[in-house]
């Protein structure tokens, strides 16, 4: 009888752990589109980006040539305004501001997984771009 309850006990404690995990291996979006949208933060489509903006997510799609020496670093996510992920999952690129000879603040955040975020104010804020 004792190990009948155990067996029972051991086999709801499994149940429980299947349930618990089974969302993180489902796929990120239910229509195999791309990235899921992420909680919290806003998104934009491409064409409501600026076009430098457009500009770089091409150099990023083709893999530069990139004009800043910065542009493809690690991206730390020290604010956690984005998913938490390991390091080195993000990285971040350059969008050039015009009128400004420094990198100024807007950049593209990319996410292993294909996700990408614009911020204009230097990581204060993020939209997620539209797949």
């Amino acid at each position: 009888m004792r190990s009948m309850l155990r067996a029972c006990a051991f086999l709801e404690i499994a149940l429980f752990t299947v349930a618990l995990f089974l969302p993180l291996l489902a796929p990120a979006s239910g229509d195999g589109a791309g990235p899921a949208a992420t909680p919290g933060v806003p998104e934009i489509a491409r064409a409501g980006l600026p076009r430098e903006a457009r500009e770089t997510l091409a150099l990023i799609k083709h893999g530069g040539p990139f004009p800043h020496e910065r542009d493809g670093v690690v991206f730390a996510n020290r604010e956690k305004l984005l998913p938490a992920k390991e390091r080195g999952y993000y990285r971040e690129y350059t969008v050039p501001t015009p009128g400004v000879k420094h990198r100024g603040a807007r950049r593209i955040v990319s996410g292993r997984s294909g996700e990408l975020y614009y911020t204009d104010d230097h990581y204060q804020s993020f939209k997620r771009i539209k797949p």
